[in-house]
C-alpha cells in the first residue's frame, strides 16, 4: 500500500517542480519584455526648432548625425571607440580646427587624418580608474580634466560596445550638463542599466535622432528591431524643442544603413513617416 503512495507523491513533486519552472520562465520572459518596452518608450526622438542635421564621418558604418548649427563654439572633440579609422573625428577636426582626443584600449591602431589633429590615448573610458586585464580605464570626468577641457566646449562621439552604460552612470550630472552634443551608438536590450542611463541622459538632453544598426537586427530584441542603435543627444541648454512636431519625430533622411548588403530593420512607423 505504501509504494503507490510514494509513487504518487513523487509524481506530484515532479509535476509541481515542472510547473514552478514553467511559471518562473514565464515571469522572466514577461519581465524581459517589459524592460524592452520601457527602453523603447524612452527612445522617442523629439524635433528641435533649431537643429540642422549634418552627417559627420562615413556614408554608412562610422557616420553620425549631429546638429551642425549647434556645434560652434568648439574647443575639442572626444572620440571613444576608434579602431583603425575615425572618419567622424577627422571630419570634425578638419572642419572646426580642433584636436580630437581618441580613446581605445582594445585596438592599438592609431588612425591618421590629413589636415586634422588627433591625440590618441591608449586607454578606455569606464566607471573607475585602474587596470582591467592589462588595459587601462579611466572615467569620462578624469579624461576631460586631464586634457584641460573641464568647462570648455567639447562634443563627444561614443561607440564602445556596451561599456557606455557603466561609464555614463559614473559621470557626474554636472559634467553631462556641460556637454552640448553626444553622438553615441548604444548596445543592448536586456540590462536595467540601459533604462537608468537613458533616463539620466534625458534630464539634461533631448534625444533628437534614433537609427538602428542593421548589423544587429534580431527578433530577440522585440519590440526593438535590433540590439545596437545610434542616438544623438542635444543639451537642453541649446536645443529649442518644437512642441508642434509629432513624437517620435520623423527620422532624418541622412540616416543610412550601417551595412549596405544586409537587410535594414527600422521601426515600422518610423519607416512610414520617412516615406511621407
Amino acid at each position: 500500500m505504501k509504494r503507490p503512495s510514494i509513487r504518487i507523491a513523487l509524481v506530484i513533486i515532479l509535476f509541481s517542480g515542472a510547473v514552478i519552472l514553467v511559471i518562473g520562465d514565464l515571469l522572466r520572459r514577461t519581465a524581459a519584455r517589459k524592460l524592452r518596452e520601457e527602453i523603447l518608450a524612452e527612445l522617442q526622438p523629439v524635433a528641435l526648432k533649431n537643429c540642422t542635421f549634418k552627417r559627420f564621418g562615413s556614408a554608412n558604418d562610422g557616420g553620425y548625425l549631429m546638429c551642425e548649427n549647434l556645434i560652434e563654439p568648439l574647443d575639442a572633440a572626444y572620440s571613444y571607440g576608434v579602431g583603425r579609422n575615425d572618419d567622424w573625428g577627422c571630419e570634425v577636426s578638419r572642419r572646426y580646427h580642433v584636436p580630437v582626443h581618441q580613446y581605445d584600449c582594445f585596438d592599438p591602431a592609431r588612425p591618421t587624418c590629413e589636415d586634422g589633429t588627433f591625440e590618441f590615448h591608449d586607454e578606455c573610458v569606464g566607471n573607475r580608474t585602474g587596470y582591467t586585464a592589462s588595459r587601462f580605464f579611466d572615467t569620462l570626468e578624469n579624461q576631460i580634466k586631464k586634457n584641460g577641457d573641464t568647462g570648455r566646449h567639447v562634443i563627444i562621439k561614443m561607440d564602445i560596445e556596451g561599456a557606455e552604460w557603466d561609464s555614463l552612470l559614473a559621470a557626474p550630472n554636472e559634467l553631462l550638463a556641460s556637454i552640448p552634443q553626444i553622438a553615441m551608438e548604444m548596445h543592448g536590450f536586456d540590462d536595467p542599466k540601459i533604462l537608468e542611463v537613458l533616463r539620466k541622459l534625458k534630464r539634461n538632453f533631448y534625444l533628437v535622432n534614433l537609427h538602428f544598426n542593421n548589423w544587429s537586427c534580431t527578433p530577440k530584441a522585440a519590440p526593438l528591431p535590433a540590439w545596437a542603435y545610434q542616438t544623438h543627444w542635444v543639451n537642453k541648454r541649446i536645443g529649442l524643442l518644437d512642441p508642434t512636431a509629432p513624437v517620435p519625430a520623423p527620422t532624418s533622411r541622412l540616416n543610412a544603413p550601417d551595412s549596405t548588403t544586409w537587410p535594414d530593420c527600422q521601426l515600422p512607423q518610423r519607416a512610414a513617416q520617412k516615406r511621407h
